[in-house]
């Protein structure tokens, strides 16, 4: 018996990977997110399988589902939104896994970012913008953030920010971060990005907080920063396919 911790993606049933559709397409349990994963992502369960919304549930009830699956010897596809590395909350159901002997298994999902990115439409990673993609949140009414990890922090770099879990709190946001990016920076806040009802809303640091009040967004977005998210055209082309720099895969000067 094996529990699946698998990565659901943004909420579109079509990013489901291929191994995170055949798990959930064997395990006679399939327990889900359901504030974050939507029905359709775990309708490929198989017939007469257990599937619960684990959204009311507390971690002790989602593994005693788990344990009593252990004990009737089926797998259980744990189902997470996104990727479940990621603000997924499994290391302290491993823990309990770990406690009591059961075995288990992680499926990566596609992260938010990345589908945030794809339905903008354009690459994170512009060469001499923006090399650096920071995955934070802000501390709110969750678990607080270690010391250091504060946005002020990642702000110096000067890279992309994807932070999670902070549309309520886009003035303090504003706040820690214009005196490094400047009011102009621009700012992109994806609301439940891959969902039917997906919302992208460009701004940036000084009009943002306007912007999404008026869409009436409270949870479920994520917030993206930096030079990157604006209309870049004046930047080098990438070293990866410039003729006249040769590497491994390509030794000679094309001239």
């Amino acid at each position: 018996m094996t529990v699946f911790f698998v990565g659901a993606g943004p909420g579109d049933p079509e990013l489901l990977t291929l191994k995170a559709q055949r798990v959930i397409g064997s395990c006679p349990v399939c327990l889900y997110a359901g504030s974050l994963v939507p029905p359709e992502v775990v309708a490929c369960a198989p017939e007469g399988a257990r599937v619960m919304d684990t959204a009311p549930m507390t971690l002790e009830e989602t593994h005693a589902e788990i344990v009593a699956a252990h004990a009737r010897g089926e797998d259980v596809a744990r189902v997470h939104s996104g990727d479940p590395s990621l603000y997924g909350a499994i290391a302290e159901q491993i823990r309990l896994l770990r406690r009591d002997g059961i075995a288990y298994e992680i499926v990566p999902g596609v992260p938010a970012y990345a589908a945030a990115a794809a339905a903008l439409g354009q690459e994170l990673t512009i060469p001499e913008i923006a090399q650096s993609i920071v995955l934070t949140r802000v501390s709110m009414k969750s678990t607080s953030m270690p010391p250091g990890e504060t946005l002020e922090n990642f702000a110096r770099t000067g890279a992309t920010l994807a932070i999670h879990l902070g549309v309520r709190n886009l003035r303090e946001i504003e706040r820690q971060l214009a005196p490094h990016y400047g009011a102009d920076c621009p700012v992109v806040v994806a609301y439940r990005v891959g969902w039917p009802d997906q919302i992208l809303i460009r701004g940036t640091l000084s009009d943002i907080h306007a912007r999404v009040r008026a869409e009436k967004i409270t949870r479920t977005a994520l917030i993206l920063v930096g030079p990157a998210l604006g209309e870049v055209a004046d930047f080098r082309d990438s070293a990866l396919y410039d003729a006249a720099i040769p590497h491994v895969l390509r030794p000679r000067v094309r001239g």
